[in-house]
């Protein structure tokens, strides 16, 4: 005899096969593997049944369904996400935006794209790059990765020097509460002080307060001239007077400065097809360096000065800039094959961190020094953007042995000693959940256990995601 939790299952899938066409409600054998495996290759169980809105209103509906049948809901995006945050659990029903991926306007005049959230980061750039502009969030899995999921975990990536972090882009969005409740927030404006900003609450909050359906984004005149150069340095503190030098002489124009250990450099330009090594890989730190400006002559010219000023005072020990996109690209590629290394490493897990630049050497060390405690061959291949304090470790280790939680106490321990988050862009899921306690204080998790509360008083969105009720 079926049980209560069987029952209301079934309730749901028959309301909303007969609530929605046979397209956007999958269940059983239509319910393809891509709704259940993770970025590593690893399945789950299949959820529930997989919902494929194609607007705000369809959200909604569905959403007033789960929210009075009790059923919980995961949102998906690009399925790009490293802590498992997307991933169903039993007894979810998997929210896909894949079908939402209107972009509906592009205003130039205003500096404004309004967008669905399942267009993918690639598609957008590409989108306003025909006006002439430029959307800046950019990130190596900007192909697959989408708005909404940028959205939910208030991505950085490579600009947020000049541009900031996702939250300084978002202008308004339109939200879908557990409830289904819609709240219409998309406003084309920078200057809005009409009480509680409203959009915060979904910027960064991995979809546990509500479903971003709609953006206000902005976007900005496409730059006339990118320079890319890669430096070679002696030391981390040559990486650091190469950053001030840098923000002093380029100002606004500084878009990134990506470091990069010489563990980094040397296995991704050893390991990884198609990565070549501009520079040789014997150096102990490397640093990818990009200026963007309106006047070509000029930006050629300043980063030019930058690297003869810097070679002169013995800051860096030798440099290359990119003479063309593809000679740029090709650059980037070695900072954007991440994943790529990982993959042709033996077993290992990333870390995503913050902490202070002063504070940054010693972690490297400290982490290097304590996983020999752990295996003598493990070691920590460190990079990251260094301009605004956001490392990625890579904690390798020898098998047989699955060292996954032992090195992830040890990471995440290592970051509250120094001060550290233990997320600087890729959000907390349920991998990292027990260690929120590590950057976050018990008050503060109180409180968004409060606003949790309060929008999603059933807790049905995304439930055990970055903290439990």
């Amino acid at each position: 005899m079926a049980d209560g939790a069987d029952l209301v299952q079934s309730a749901i899938i028959g309301d909303l096969r007969a609530a929605f066409d046979a397209s956007t409600v999958l269940t059983g054998a239509d319910i393809d593997a891509r709704y259940h495996t993770d970025m590593a290759g690893i399945p789950v169980a299949p959820p529930l049944a997989v919902m494929r809105p194609r607007s705000t209103e369809e959200v909604s509906k569905f959403l007033k369904m789960c929210h009075a049948a009790r059923v919980p809901v995961t949102t998906q995006g690009g399925m790009t996400g490293l802590v498992r945050a997307t991933m169903p659990m039993p007894g979810e029903i998997v929210l896909s935006m894949e079908r939402m991926t209107a972009i509906e306007e592009v205003d130039t005049g205003g500096g404004v794209v309004i967008t669905q959230t399942g267009v993918p980061l690639q598609r957008l750039q590409e989108r306003v790059a025909q006006d002439g502009f430029m959307f800046p969030l950019d990130l190596g899995a900007r192909g697959s990765c989408t708005i909404g999921g940028n959205i939910s975990t208030n991505a950085g990536g490579n600009r947020v020097i000049r541009y900031g972090m996702t939250r300084d882009l978002v202008l308004g969005l339109e939200a879908v509460l557990a409830d289904g409740t819609v709240l219409k927030g998309v406003r084309k404006y920078i200057k809005n002080n009409t009480g509680v900003d409203l959009k915060q609450l979904f910027v960064g909050t991995e979809g546990t307060l509500g479903v971003v359906t709609r953006a206000a984004l902005r976007i900005f005149p496409a730059p006339a001239e990118q320079q890319v150069a890669l430096c070679a340095l002696p030391s981390f503190d040559s990486v650091r007077a190469l950053l001030a030098l840098a923000r002093g002489r380029l100002a606004g124009d500084l878009t990134a400065f990506e470091v990069m250990w010489n563990e980094y450099y040397r296995l991704t330009t050893t390991l990884v097809q198609g990565v070549a090594a501009p520079l040789p890989a014997n150096h102990p730190f490397y640093v990818l360096l990009e200026s963007s400006g309106s006047d070509a002559e000029r930006t050629r010219s300043d980063v030019e000065n930058l690297l003869e000023h810097a070679l002169e005072s013995g800051i860096i020990l030798d440099a290359t800039i990119a003479s063309s996109g593809a000679a740029a690209a090709a650059i980037w590629t070695i900072r954007d094959s991440s994943v790529e290394l990982g993959r042709a490493l033996g077993p290992r897990v990333g870390f995503d961190i913050s902490l202070a630049i002063d504070k940054m050497e010693a972690f490297a060390v400290e982490i290097n020094q304590r996983l020999k405690k752990i295996d003598q061959d493990a070691y920590g291949i460190v990079f990251g953007h260094a301009g605004d304090g956001n490392l990625h470790v890579i904690a390798t280790y020898s098998p047989p042995l699955d060292r996954t939680e032992e090195v992830t106490k040890l990471v995440y321990g290592i970051t509250g000693e120094f001060g550290g988050s233990i997320s600087a862009e890729h959000g907390i899921g349920i991998l990292k959940r027990p260690y929120l306690k590590l950057s976050r204080t018990e008050e503060e998790i109180e409180t968004m256990r409060t606003l949790k509360r309060a929008l999603d008083p059933h807790g049905i969105l995304n439930p055990g995601r970055i903290f439990t009720v």
